[in-house]
C-alpha cells in the first residue's frame, strides 16, 4: 500500500516537477535500492548503480505483475478457448496495446510484434528481407507482396559508425547474402552524424537506412524525423529502421510522428523483464515481411510440402510466448506512464547536466559525444588519458559504483574516435547528484592511482 501511494503522488497530473526528493521516494519502489539505501543508512558497504544503459533494475509492481501472472493467471495464449486462456490472452494483447500507445504507434498504420529485444527484432527484420530476396528464385519462402522487400545486387544499404553491433552486423551478412553494398557514414570527431552526411549517400539504390535514435556511448539523440524525411525525398524505395533503445526508456518517443518505417527496443533498459522487447512497424511492410522463424500458431494451413502464414503480428510470433515477460513489460509501461515520462527525462537531463560539467573539469578525462547537455540522453562515457578503462572500472567499482566499461558493442565507433575502450556511467529517474558526485571522485581517484 505504502508503493501505491508512493507512486500515485509521484504521478499526479498536477504535480510539480521531478525533483531529488521524488527520485528518493521513487528509489522506495525498487527492492534493489531499498536494500542500498539501508545499508548506506547502516553504515555498511552499499553499491551505486549507474548503469541503467545497460540493463535497469526493476520496480516492485512490474515483479508482483509478472509474478501474479506466474502464479495465478498462467496459461498458453492463443491456445485453446477456455476461461483461463482468455485471461492470459487478455494481459498478453493489452500489453501490445499499452506499447503501441506509449511509442504512439497506432493501429491500422503500425503493428507491435514480440521479440525476445532488440537484437533479435533487428534480426527479423534482415532475415525476413533475405527470405523475400531469397523468394525471387524460389517463390515458397515468400509471402504475397515480398518481392518489395527484396534486395538486388547493385542495392545498397546505409547504416551508420555509430551504432551498437546489433543494428551493423545483420547489415553486413544480408548484404552479403544479396550482393548488396553497405554503406557506412562516418562519424566526426565527437561521434555523431549530421543529416547531411545521411543525404550524401542516398539515391535510387538505397534499400534500407538504419541508425540510432541514441547512441549508447555518446548519448547523443540523431534527428529521426529528419533522416526518414530525407529517405522519403532521396530514396524512395527505401525503409528506415529505427534503434530506439536508449530512448525509449528517457523521452517520449513518437513513432508516427517520426514516420520511421521499423523501430525497435529492448524491456530490460526500462524497468521491464530480460528477454522481452518489440518490432514496431508499418502494418504494410510487415505484411509483406517473410517470417524469420516458423512454427506453430503463426500459420493458418500447412500440409506436409507448403505452409501459408498468419498475418502480422502473429506471423512473426511461432512457439510458446514469453508470456509473464510481455505481462512485466505492459507493467513498466503503466509504471512510467503513471510518473509521466517527461517529468522523468527533465529530471534526467538536470543529471546528465551536472555529469557533464564535473566531467569537463577533470584534467586529462575527455568526453565522449557532444559537448552540449542538450544533445544527449541519459549517459556519458569517458576516456581516462593513460589509463585503461577496465582499470578505471576496477577503481570505480572498488569504491562500490557500478558503470559500463569497454566498447559497448560499439567497436567502429571506439575505433573512430582513437581508442579501444570507454567508462559509460548512465542515469535513471532513481539516481541523485551524490551517486554522480561518486562517480567523479573515482575518476579522481583512477587518476591518482595510476599517477596521470
Amino acid at each position: 500500500m505504502e508503493d501505491q501511494t508512493i507512486n500515485s503522488e509521484l504521478g499526479r497530473a498536477d504535480a510539480k516537477d521531478f525533483g531529488e526528493a521524488d527520485a528518493l521516494a521513487l528509489r522506495k519502489q525498487f527492492a534493489y535500492f531499498r536494500q542500498q539505501d539501508e545499508r548506506a543508512a547502516a553504515g555498511k558497504d552499499f553499491s551505486i548503480y549507474l548503469d541503467s544503459a545497460a540493463t535497469s533494475q526493476r520496480p516492485d509492481p512490474v515483479l508482483d505483475a509478472e509474478r501474479e501472472f506466474i502464479t495465478l493467471q498462467n496459461a498458453a495464449v492463443h491456445r485453446g478457448t477456455s476461461n483461463a486462456v482468455g485471461e492470459a490472452t487478455n494481459r498478453f494483447e493489452n500489453a501490445r496495446q499499452l506499447v503501441a500507445q506509449f511509442l504512439g504507434a497506432p493501429e491500422p498504420e503500425y503493428t507491435v510484434v514480440w521479440a525476445a529485444g532488440a537484437t533479435d527484432a533487428l534480426n527479423t527484420i534482415a532475415t525476413g528481407i533475405s527470405e523475400a530476396t531469397a523468394a525471387l528464385s524460389v517463390p515458397a519462402l515468400g509471402v504475397p507482396g515480398s518481392e518489395r522487400l527484396a534486395i538486388h545486387p547493385g542495392d545498397e544499404i546505409v547504416t551508420t559508425e555509430a551504432e551498437h553491433h546489433a543494428n551493423l552486423i545483420p547489415w553486413q551478412r544480408l548484404a552479403a547474402r544479396c550482393g548488396a553494398k553497405l554503406l557506412v557514414v562516418p562519424v566526426d570527431e565527437t561521434g555523431t552524424w549530421s543529416v547531411a552526411a545521411i543525404r550524401e549517400v542516398l539515391n535510387s539504390r538505397t534499400r534500407i537506412v538504419a541508425f540510432t535514435d541514441v547512441s549508447n556511448v555518446t548519448g547523443w539523440r540523431s534527428p529521426a524525423a529528419a533522416v526518414v524525411q530525407s529517405v522519403k525525398q532521396l530514396a524512395p524505395n527505401a525503409v528506415t529502421v529505427l534503434d530506439t533503445c536508449q530512448s525509449v526508456p528517457h523521452v517520449p518517443v513518437n513513432i508516427a510522428a517520426t514516420g520511421v518505417d521499423f523501430a525497435v527496443f529492448s524491456g530490460h533498459k526500462m524497468f521491464a523483464p530480460n528477454g522481452i522487447g518489440a518490432l514496431v512497424g508499418r502494418t504494410e511492410l510487415l505484411a509483406a515481411l517473410p517470417p524469420a522463424r516458423t512454427g506453430g500458431s503463426a500459420i493458418t494451413r500447412v500440409s506436409t510440402d507448403s505452409a501459408e502464414f498468419m498475418p502480422p503480428p502473429l506471423r512473426f510470433e511461432p512457439g510458446t510466448q514469453p508470456v509473464s515477460q510481455v505481462v512485466g513489460l505492459g507493467a513498466a509501461i503503466d509504471f512510467i506512464s503513471g510518473l509521466d515520462i517527461t517529468r522523468l527525462a527533465a529530471y534526467e537531463h538536470s543529471l546528465v547536466e551536472y555529469l557533464v560539467s564535473e566531467i569537463n573539469r577533470l584534467n586529462g578525462v575527455t568526453l565522449l559525444g557532444p559537448a552540449d547537455p542538450a544533445d544527449r540522453v541519459a549517459l556519458a562515457a569517458v576516456n581516462v588519458a593513460g589509463v585503461h578503462a577496465h582499470d578505471v572500472g576496477q577503481v570505480l567499482d572498488s569504491a562500490g559504483v557500478i558503470t559500463r566499461v569497454g566498447h559497448h558493442c560499439a567497436q567502429p565507433l571506439h575505433r573512430a574516435l582513437g581508442i579501444t575502450a570507454s567508462v559509460r556511467a548512465s542515469v535513471h529517474a532513481t539516481n541523485t547528484v551524490a551517486e554522480i558526485d561518486a562517480f567523479i571522485a573515482g575518476l579522481k581517484d583512477a587518476k591518482k592511482y595510476f599517477q596521470v
